[in-house]
């Protein structure tokens, strides 16, 4: 069974790999990009807890 699911998973993993080298550089350009800034968001994020107000 541990040998089925790890075949799916190298499978699937082949198949998305296919699919990436299908794009063309500027899709691949516009991904990075976005990627680019979510990640720089999610470093400049400064999360604050702010207590659950008593009515």
């Amino acid at each position: 069974m541990i040998e089925k699911e790890a075949n799916t998973f190298d499978q699937a993993e082949l198949a998305l790999l296919k699919e990436a080298l299908k794009r063309s550089y500027t899709e691949r350009f516009q991904m990075a990009t976005r990627l680019f800034k979510l990640n720089n968001t999610v470093k400049k994020a400064k999360i604050t807890h702010k207590p659950f107000p008593n009515k």
